[in-house]
């Protein structure tokens, strides 16, 4: 037998120190959502419902972490791996603040109990290389995502991931366009709308102040094919929007069990 076959091939674990030391206890909660084949796959799916707690420890060693981070114009922020499991858990979306990190070029998020980003994660342009791997409460993205045009890397755990290609879950069913008087978009609920809180169109950057449309699209992310929402502020904007991705649902949609999806593999 040669040396090539007997001797096994090392691969070098770049998520080895991802996060930081095991607590005990769980640091992330479990999640089926999308189930993971196509004979466990639901009929219908919905967002998460949980909110963050502003008071937590981990929330608040997580400002900090940002806020240091946007101090030393560090390049690569990893947070998770400097908090404890018990602080991991209780860490459930990003802050708003990241859109201090503008000099960061790759983001870890590997292994974190995250079940939403906000949209101001658009606002880190120079992101290069984007990391959510094993975030296995990530179904889906904010379409502010394409707005860090320099991604040119991602690794995510598509299998969780809404209308994935490997066996087509489905999407959340999305309202019909909502206006002002029928709902505060600066108190909404996270378990029907994915987010607290609509402030700034998807598209144009303009305010959404009288009406709201929301719409799934799947578009590629990096080396991904992300499902992302987009929160607009008219038609028109949803008209503007680009193409789906080929293989994908053809147009933007509003989710749920009735929206054809290309077979899956």
């Amino acid at each position: 037998m040669s040396t090539d076959e007997s001797t096994p091939q090392v691969f070098h674990n770049r998520f080895a120190d991802a996060i930081g030391p095991p607590s005990g206890g769980p640091d992330r909660d479990p999640c089926r959502c999308v189930g993971y084949s196509k004979s466990t796959r639901p009929l219908t799916v919905s967002f998460h419902q949980d909110k963050q707690d502003h008071a937590a420890a981990g929330w608040r060693h997580l400002l900090a972490l940002v806020d240091e981070a946007a101090a030393d114009e560090r390049t690569e922020f990893a947070p998770f791996r400097e908090m404890s499991g018990a602080e991991r858990r209780q860490v459930i979306t990003l802050p708003s603040t990241i859109a201090k990190l503008t000099a960061v070029t790759r983001l870890v998020l590997y292994g974190t109990n995250l079940v939403r980003l906000p949209p101001e994660i658009g606002a880190m342009t120079n992101l290069e290389l984007f990391e959510p791997y094993t975030s296995h409460r990530l179904h889906w993205y904010p379409y502010e995502l394409t707005k860090c045009a320099k991604v040119a890397d991602s690794t995510v755990s598509t299998r969780v991931l809404y209308g994935n290609v490997k066996f087509r879950p489905p999407f959340p069913a999305l309202r019909p366009v909502t206006y002002a008087d029928q709902v505060d978009f600066a108190a909404l609920d996270p378990g029907v709308w994915g987010t607290t809180a609509v402030r700034i169109c998807s598209v144009c950057d303009g305010p959404v102040d009288q009406e709201l449309h929301q719409v799934w699209i799947s578009r590629w992310v990096g080396t991904d094919v992300l499902p992302l929402l987009v929160n607009a502020c008219s038609a028109n904007c949803v008209a503007a929007l680009p193409e789906p991705a080929q293989g994908y649902v053809p147009t933007p949609h509003t989710g749920g069990p009735d929206i054809v999806q290309p077979v899956g593999r």
